[in-house]
């Protein structure tokens, strides 16, 4: 794996009940690791693991690859019309 880039750098103090605000937040969990100097290390968490796939999903994925088969199937979709929402 290689090392992560630095994004940006800036400092931050904590407020009256001990809080801290991550500017621009990615994720809304984070795994805490707190050194003995002092340092804090925060990395980016999932509450589920994304190579996990619930049951109901895979009933979902196997009922549509059904339908595939009858030939049942939407309509093409737009992939010019997602990447333009995306872009603004």
């Amino acid at each position: 794996m290689t090392p992560a880039t630095k994004k940006r750098e800036y400092d931050a103090k904590i407020d009256s009940k001990k809080r801290l605000t991550i500017r621009g937040a990615r994720t809304r969990h984070y795994h805490v690791t707190e050194y003995e100097d002092g340092t804090v290390e925060l990395s980016p968490r999932e509450l589920i693991h994304p190579d996990e796939i619930s049951r109901r999903t895979l009933k979902m994925m196997d009922k549509a690859m059904k339908n595939l088969k009858k030939g049942q199937v939407s309509k093409p979709v737009d992939m010019e019309e997602l990447e333009e929402l995306l872009e603004e």
